[in-house]
């Protein structure tokens, strides 16, 4: 028997021991008094039980409640945290997921960019890191009471344009009545430094409220570079009387970093130096400080021009991210009248940055030639060129929500706006001396590729009937959304509306390119359908089932424009993505044990991906975004936390399980066989789980381990044989791994003088230092990049309050 086989084995006799466990302890359960309501597996580190398992909820809905957050390492990215949840495949870039191109979430049949995210009720938009607002910009692990997950099928009323299902909501706790100061200092490897300020004013007359700053600063695990992020928050709260209340909320984020690179699996493999000798091996593999020119590797490759040599493009100087962004919010809660209130939230985000690429002088050359040649005002490469890319735009919203009970009804009715714009530009610049080292000169412009505005307007209307029939032991849940998408997109799209070139390589002739392009495309549904049933055994057990329809705007809208077809026309308007959400479960909340089972069947439609189609009235072929057809996944999700009254509340066991199986079920538009192929980077096991002991009022400590089983690199599975390329193509699978963390909590509760709560805590990541691949950068037929697994990573931290 393999490894890979009998890891396999035992991942689900794992899921179906902890299901079994579920149900026996169900049966067991006598039926409950009034007193047995209480729920009683509690934990200084255990999320509240209802909440966990998403009790009174139609669908499968999980959740990490403040007490489970508090030990998390300090600083962890808002989707690092939903590691800890079933259903989840998440694959960063470093132990803390700071970096915003090393993030990958799978979940089902949906990637990031079909995830729907909110923060505070304010839909977060699009995850993309170029031009959306991944949720990581705009939260602390410090300021967060609750992460609630609806894994398949969300709520009709949460607000979100690029949901396919999935929608996750994280709640920022309330400031505090008492006048405090809370303040956080950890030390970690890679010389991080992190520092949490939180001030809170107290209650105030009406107002309570809180201000705070996190910053961060560290180096890069792997290559030259450094992350620095400096983080606001501040929250103010009014009593507007009865059950009426206000919020404003702001939220700032300063963020830079340096990039690494993706790896081949060759180059991961390679016990060679890369990049000329400077830049490590393996896992280690990182960009460089950039040496002199007359450094081997690095001579000039061009007489006179002393940095053309592109060995220079692996500078860590030139691969730069620079966001800040600042996002508004305020929310009314109005109690109209017994059983009846309004809320409503408006918001206002403002986006700003650029990404930082370095470009070579060959390619460089080759793109000033051309539009020198057509009267641009560009200047000669120095050597290796700045490339700057900008992103920047606004976008706001209003939501708004009616709830009002009637009898056995519940009737919640609401409306969403928003409008999102967004700027795009993409240039090459000299730097002062053609050095990758020395700073841009952003007068002398070598070559222009990018200048485009989109736009995108959102209508989402929603209507909603939950009814308790039974002595309120069963609850249907019925209703439906209608959302209404209109896209605009106007600029220069690539290099072909610049220039071209009508001539041949050998003897050209240049020529004005296609000039600014604009596209429209609408999309809207007005009827997607929700329905869900809860029935409660008893007062501790439920069964749920639920079915949902999602459609959302096609992700990559702005990339999908930004292809330039030979003949010059816009790229083909995709479909908009579809899919049917399907689900059926059972929860149970009992004395010594909860936990949630739930099974599901997901049909997506008309997913989008890049291809290779014909160019009209020719057989030459050209890469665009197209729809590739459907996908359809199905599985079982578990979660589940154990505190056995026989140790006496000395240990808890906390157990998430996902089995997954998400296939293609059309070839794409070109013939490329992919019918019946998993889906590239969806892992058919994720299996976590761990242990937490109190063994006394002071300590808290945890070892827990992250399963991820083999996923593939490829849309086709495939990759070609590197020892006969000429031969059939082989797995591109690569394999399942384990990733094990623990902590320790010390000193929880304690006061000294005037300092309270005093608490110091250690981390560490990956604690058996596992050198894996990990995420993934699928490709079509070829084989796919990756970014390493980070090594063993300690952190410390120690906090207190007054």
């Amino acid at each position: 028997m393999s490894v890979r086989s009998s890891v396999r084995r035992s991942s689900r006799a794992a899921l179906l021991l902890a299901c079994a466990f579920g149900a026996l302890n169900s049966a067991s359960a006598q039926e409950p008094s009034a007193e047995d309501d209480t729920i009683t597996v509690t934990g200084r580190r255990i999320s509240e039980s209802s909440e966990a398992i998403g009790a009174d909820k139609v669908t499968n809905t999980v959740g990490i409640t403040r007490d489970a957050l508090l030990s998390a390492p300090s600083g962890i990215s808002g989707l690092k945290m939903l590691e800890q949840l079933p259903g989840f495949n998440v694959q960063t870039d470093g132990p803390l997921g700071l970096y915003e191109f090393g993030n990958s979430v799978q979940t089902r049949a949906f990637n990031l960019d079909q995830i729907g995210f909110l923060v505070d009720g304010i839909p977060t938009g699009r995850s993309d890191a170029f031009g959306g607002s991944p949720v990581f910009r705009y939260v602390d692990n410090e300021n967060l009471g609750r992460v609630e997950a609806s894994v398949g099928a969300g709520d009709v009323g949460l607000p979100s344009y690029s949901s396919l299902g999935p929608i996750i909501s994280y709640n920022s706790i309330a400031p505090q009545d008492d006048m405090g100061l809370f303040v956080s200092q950890s030390f970690g490897d890679n010389n991080l430094k992190r520092t949490f300020i939180r001030a809170s004013t107290g209650k105030v007359g009406p107002f309570k409220a809180y201000v705070s700053r996190t910053k961060l600063d560290s180096d890069l695990w792997r290559g030259a570079g450094s992350v620095d992020r400096e983080h606001w928050e501040a929250q103010v709260h009014a009593d507007l009387g009865g059950t009426s209340w206000g919020r404003f909320k702001f939220v700032s984020n300063d963020f830079f970093d340096y990039d690494s690179p993706t790896l081949s699996r060759t180059q991961y493999a390679s016990a060679t130096p890369s990049f000329n000798g400077l830049g490590g091996t393996g896992r280690d593999i990182g960009y460089i400080v950039a040496p002199p020119n007359t450094t081997a590797g690095f001579t000039p490759t061009v007489p006179g021009i002393a940095y053309s040599n592109s060995a220079y493009a692996n500078s860590y100087n030139l691969a730069i991210n620079v966001r800040k962004d600042k996002l508004y919010g305020a929310t009314v809660h109005l109690g109209i009248a017994d059983n009846v209130w309004f809320e409503s939230t408006a918001y206002w985000e403002d986006k700003g940055g650029y990404g930082v690429s370095p470009d070579t002088y060959a390619n460089s050359l080759f793109y000033y030639t051309g539009q020198n040649a057509i009267g641009l005002p560009v200047n000669a490469p120095k050597g290796t060129q700045f490339g700057r890319s900008g992103v920047g735009g606004d976008r706001y919203g209003l939501t708004t929500k009616l709830h009002w009970e009637l009898g056995s009804h519940a009737v919640e009715a609401g409306a969403w706006v928003e409008q999102d714009k967004y700027h795009r530009t993409q240039a090459r610049y000299n730097t002062t001396d053609g050095s990758p080292s020395s700073p841009a000169d952003l007068d002398s412009l070598v070559f222009l590729r990018r200048d485009y505005r989109s736009k995108r307007d959102t209508t989402q209307l929603f209507l909603k009937d939950t009814i308790k029939l039974a002595d309120d032991r069963l609850i249907v849940d019925l209703g439906f959304k209608s959302l209404f998408l209109d896209y605009h997109y106007f600029g220069y799209r690539d290099f072909a509306d610049y220039f071209r070139n009508i001539g041949t390589a050998a003897a050209p002739n240049y020529v004005a390119g296609w000039g600014q392009h604009g596209a429209t495309a609408s999309y809207n549904d007005g009827f997607l359908p929700m329905a869900g049933l809860i029935y409660k055994l008893d007062g501790h057990t439920q069964l749920f089932a639920s079915f949902a329809e999602n459609t959302a705007l096609p992700k990559g809208l702005d990339d999908i424009f930004s292809v330039v077809p030979t003949n010059g026309a816009l790229a083909p308007t995709p479909k908009p993505e579809k899919s049917r959400n399907f689900e059926l479960g059972v929860r149970t909340n009992q004395s010594e044990f909860y936990g949630a089972l739930a099974f599901y069947f997901t049909k997506f439609d008309d997913r989008i991906a890049q291809t290779a189609i014909a160019v009209a009235g020719t057989t030459e072929l050209q890469s665009v975004y197209t729809n590739v057809g459907r996908v359809r996944s199905y599985g079982a999700e578990f979660t589940g936390t154990y505190k056995p009254a026989f140790l006496n509340g000395l240990a808890y066991f906390n157990l998430n399980a996902t089995y997954n199986n998400a296939k293609f079920q059309d070839d794409l538009p070109n013939g490329t066989a992919l019918a019946g192929k998993y889906l590239p980077d969806s892992a058919k096991w994720i299996v976590n789980g761990g242990v937490t002991v109190e063994p006394a009022s002071w300590l808290v400590a945890n070892f827990s381990g992250k399963y991820t089983s083999s996923r593939f690199a490829s849309l086709t599975n495939l990759r070609p044989d590197p020892a006969n390329a000429a031969g059939p193509q082989i797995s591109s699978a690569i394999p399942g791994f384990t990733i094990f963390s623990a902590y320790v909590d010390i000193g929880d509760g304690i006061t000294l003088g005037p300092v309270k709560s005093v608490k110091a805590r250690f981390n560490v990541d990956n604690l058996f230092d596992k050198d894996t691949l990990s995420f993934i950068s699928p490709q079509t037929a070829v084989d796919g990049f990756f970014r390493p697994q980070s090594p063993r990573t300690f952190q410390f931290t120690i906090s207190g309050e007054i």
